[in-house]
């Protein structure tokens, strides 16, 4: 039987969320019902909520999330009725062409579940990122959930279900980090703070803080940046390129999605060096490069799609190092909130005043 639970949607561009009770229905082949224990609040779903995704309003908002299977569809066999999970936005296929040559992180046919969660009037959501999961429970399929470790925190293990995966995959997968390699991070922020702890997990030996606010390259120092720069008082390019021998850095990840810090980070890695863009620009933003530069300075220009990550290999290898004490992915949460303070959530990122504030349920 359909469910009714508590949500936070987006009723319209640039209103206010609220709590609505929202129904969810039975799960169809293919797909599960989660029971959400923590979800982050992510800028992806302050991106829904002004509009600046699409205009499918209502949204049903969160997608950064960890919870426990409570059921399944016909055919579900990966995951089963008290599997501990962590929510992924980019369940693949098996069948495309980037799945049949083995790369399934590049899916070109990822799916969500394939009914809709309603209002009590029955007004259909669009769930964010197809998750929806600021809520109790939410609908999503089956290949959305990743089983992992139970014992680890469900406010600490939803991180990876985007922002964290998106930093650490940009260093890890999309960068190829390497043992002794230097990195410069612009953007510290939930991603950027993200890809500088991937960087240290890979072995870099120089790892260079970029950002204007003095705060985020205190944490930042944290999360394992061995240097610092605050590009409002310093020419980030120059600085990058003194901190590393007059060369620039061996891999350079873009973690803000503008044009100006583009191409801070294009002139500020070495020749034959690699550029990761994982911040996200919106769509009226334009880019201009010197087309000799671009072949003058080899290399590779490269963007990572949610960290080029593969869920089933990837999040259990990274929740078994956070328990095991090598990655600490509880750094990254500021605050823990409840479902109704989401709007107030939004308010502290927009200020930058957390890394992340999770909900828990």
């Amino acid at each position: 039987m359909p469910q009714e639970v508590r949500g936070v949607i987006a009723p319209g561009r640039d209103e206010p969320v609220r709590v609505e009770t929202i129904v969810i229905p039975d799960p169809g082949p293919g797909e599960a019902v989660v029971k959400i224990q923590a979800c982050g609040v992510c800028h992806t779903d302050l991106h829904y909520k002004q509009g600046g995704i699409n205009d499918e309003f209502p949204f049903l908002l969160g997608h950064e999330a960890a919870g426990v299977v409570e059921s399944v569809g016909e055919g579900v066999a990966d995951v089963a009725p008290g599997d501990f999970v962590i929510l992924n936005w980019r369940a693949v296929c098996g069948r495309c062409r980037a799945c049949l040559r083995g790369r399934p992180w590049y899916c070109f046919d990822t799916h969500n579940a394939e009914q809709r969660m309603t209002l009590t009037d029955g007004t259909e959501l669009s769930p964010a990122l197809g998750i929806g999961a600021f809520a109790e429970k939410t609908l999503v399929a089956a290949g959305q959930c990743t089983k992992v470790d139970a014992s680890v925190s469900p406010a600490v293990a939803g991180l990876l279900g985007c922002g964290v995966m998106a930093g650490i995959g940009a260093a890890i997968n999309t960068g190829a980090v390497g043992r002794g390699d230097s990195v410069a991070v612009i953007g510290c922020g939930g991603v950027g703070d993200a890809a500088i702890a991937g960087s240290r997990l890979a072995g870099a030996a120089k790892i260079i803080a970029v950002d204007v606010d003095d705060r985020k390259l205190d944490t930042a120092r944290g999360m394992g940046a061995t240097h610092t720069v605050n590009s409002r008082t310093t020419d980030a390019v120059e600085a990058i390129r003194e901190l590393t021998g007059g060369f620039g850095a061996d891999v350079v990840i873009e973690a803000v999605g503008r044009p100006e810090t583009y191409r801070q980070a294009f002139y500020a890695r070495d020749l034959a060096g690699t550029v990761v863009l994982v911040g996200v620009p919106t769509p009226e933003m334009k880019l201009e490069l010197p087309l000799l530069d671009v072949f003058g300075r080899g290399g590779a220009l490269k963007s990572s799609w949610y960290g080029d990550c593969l869920p089933s290999r990837d999040f259990p290898m990274l929740i078994d190092l956070h328990l095991q004490g090598r990655l600490d992915l509880g750094a990254f949460v500021t605050e823990t909130i409840r479902l109704d303070e989401v709007e107030k959530a939004f308010e502290r990122m927009h200020h930058g005043d957390v890394l992340r504030s999770v909900v828990v349920l």
